[in-house]
Order: C-alpha cells, then structure tokens, then sequence
C-alpha cells in the first residue's frame, strides 16, 4: 500500500495530567483537571496530527506492548495512519511516559534511560519497502544505526526527510531536507553559544533547511550560502505544551509534500503548532487545515 509519508522514531503511550492551579510544588496537594492514556512520541504524535490534515501515513519504531498496543489500535482506527510495520508482540506492557502539565510548564517522566542503558533493542529496523513508496519522511535520531539506515533508505529511494534535534556534523543532518532543532536542543548540544552562532554552523552543515524554534520566542531559519531569516512565533492562549514540536515536524513534513518554500514552510509548521499548544489533549483535537489556515491570517 503507498501512503504519503513515512514517520520512524518513539511511538508510546503517553499518561498525562493537566493539573488545576498551577505546577506541582514540594509537599503541596494539586487537583488533577484532566488526565488521558493517548498515543505519543515524537513519531506517534507527529502521524496524529498528519492524519488530521489529509496526509496517509506509515509509521514504524518503537516496539508495541500489551498495555499500548490496544489503545494505538482503537485509536487510529478510521484514520490514515497504517500499523502494519509495527511489532505488537512486545513481552512487555510497552514503551509510556508520563507527563504532569500546567499552561507553558509540563514535566515528562518515564524509564528511558534504563530502556536505551538495558543494552537489549526495543524497536524496529526500517523496511525498505516501506520508506520506497512515500512521497516525504521523518526520520527521529533515537535510535543509532536504525535511525541512519532509515536516513539512508531515503536517500537511495530520493525521498525527502525531515529530522529533529540533530547536531550540524551529523549524517542525519547533512542529508536532511529539512532539521528542526529545539531550544533544549541548542542547550544541551551547544552550551553558551547564541542562537545566531549556531545556526551558521546548522546552515554550513547541510544544503537542507535548519528551523531553530524557540519556544514562545522568535522562529529562525536558513540555509548555506543565505541569511539567517527570523519569523515571531504566532500569539495564542497556552492550555498545554505538550506535543507542540511533534506538531511542528509534522508540519514540515506536510509542507514538503505540498512543496512549500522555505517561509511558507516556516510559517505553517508554526501555525501548526500554536493550533496544538492552544488545546488538550492534543490527540483528541489535532490540527485541522482550516484551523491552520486561521492562525495564518492572524
């Protein structure tokens, strides 16, 4: 089956809690408005908000357990996201995380660490098949060699690939259509250097487009040889964070596949995004183009 792009990367189930009153404080009750157990990861959102805008999707990576698997399956039942490269045959409960939000402040949990330290593989190799009969991917780092064999597949296949988080002297950055790199990115790969500094080196390091976000602050973007442009993030009222640069990949992914130029493509993964962070939870309300299209005008 030929879908229109292909997601690889964390596809879990996410627990999250939005919280009444504030962010939890030390040895303080906190009342819990809302809570859900909804698909998430950065592969998993990314296909939930892909589908709500017309895209077909097939997503692989993260191996699917008995907890996670019935709930992925009852909820993209009806929707344009194909489960077929998935292994639900996990001996586990499955890959979650759990998250505690409060407006512009959330707190993921979970035992990636121990996951990623256990030295055992808890995910997919990519199927050439797969990547082959797409029109546009995203490819997400996590996942070392399996994560540049997809980087790879791609380029064999000449289909175009968005990345995130990856460093300026990476492969998966060299090749990739587009990079999105997020602030905690910038902190924790490039420790004191200014937003500016960085992105130069971004733009040398590949002839594809680096989006730096930042949060609330202004969005950059640029490629070798150009300036670096800037466009403000869009205004809106904030009820959660959570999902919002899953929201923005997935955005650029839905740009290549209309072909965008570069500013377009900025300003609709931004669109995109400030669509998300205005609702909870995201997966029950993705972005709709209409929607996008609003924000847009604004």
């Amino acid at each position: 089956m030929n879908n229109d792009a292909y997601l690889f990367g964390q596809i879990l189930g996410t627990h999250s809690f939005l919280l009444k009153g504030g962010f939890l404080k030390p040895d303080e009750y906190s009342e819990i408005e809302e809570q859900f157990f909804l698909p998430g990861g950065e592969t998993g959102t990314a296909a939930t908000v892909l589908a709500s805008l017309g895209v077909s999707v097939i997503m692989d990576g993260t191996w699917i357990g008995s907890e996670v698997g019935p709930m992925l399956k009852e909820f993209y039942a009806g929707k344009t996201v194909d489960l077929s490269a998935l292994n639900f045959d996990f001996q586990d409960p499955g890959v979650m995380d759990y998250v505690v939000i409060a407006g512009q402040v959330r707190s993921p949990m979970g035992r990636f660490q121990s996951l990623f330290s256990s030295g055992k593989k808890w995910w997919n190799t990519p199927k050439e098949e797969d990547i082959a009969c797409c029109k546009a991917a995203a490819i997400d780092p996590y996942f070392g060699e399996d994560s540049l064999k997809g980087a790879e597949l791609c380029l064999k296949h000449g289909i175009p690939y968005v990345t995130i988080d990856t460093r300026h002297d990476s492969f998966l950055h060299q090749h990739s259509a587009i990079n999105v790199v997020s602030h905690e990115c910038l902190d924790q790969s490039y420790p004191g250097m200014d937003p500016e500094t960085v992105m130069e080196q971004m733009k040398q390091g590949t002839d594809g487009l680096t989006i730096l976000t930042q949060g609330g602050g202004d969005m950059l973007f640029g490629r070798k040889g150009e300036e670096t442009h800037r466009i403000p993030a869009y205004d809106v009222e904030v009820k959660s964070t959570l999902g919002a640069g899953d929201t923005f990949k997935a955005g650029c992914v839905y740009a290549l596949l209309h072909h965008m130029s570069d500013t377009e493509t900025v300003r609709f993964a931004g669109a995109c995004s400030a669509v998300a962070i205005s609702r909870f939870p995201l997966p029950l309300h993705p972005p709709k183009p209409e929607e996008v299209r609003r924000i847009m005008m604004v």
